[in-house]
């Protein structure tokens, strides 16, 4: 029974983990990073009430005759 000849996977491991590890770094590179945030000033500013957007109509209750 011939045996296993076991001289080459030292070269065949380290070759797919170096192929693997450029692979990985050249994913990455191609990903975009976001900028670091910078805090928003905080002004106070008036939001509209809902009410004050837009325009509506006030209905005065009809006027009945006195009696």
């Amino acid at each position: 029974m011939p045996q296993l000849d076991t001289s080459t996977w030292s070269i065949t491991i380290l070759s797919m983990v170096l192929a693997l590890f450029i692979m990985f770094q050249l994913k990455v590179s191609k990903y975009k990073y976001p900028e670091i945030p910078e805090p928003k000033p905080l002004s106070p500013s008036k939001k509209p009430m809902p009410w004050e957007e837009k325009w509506t109509k006030v209905c005065s209750p009809l006027l009945l005759p006195q009696q």
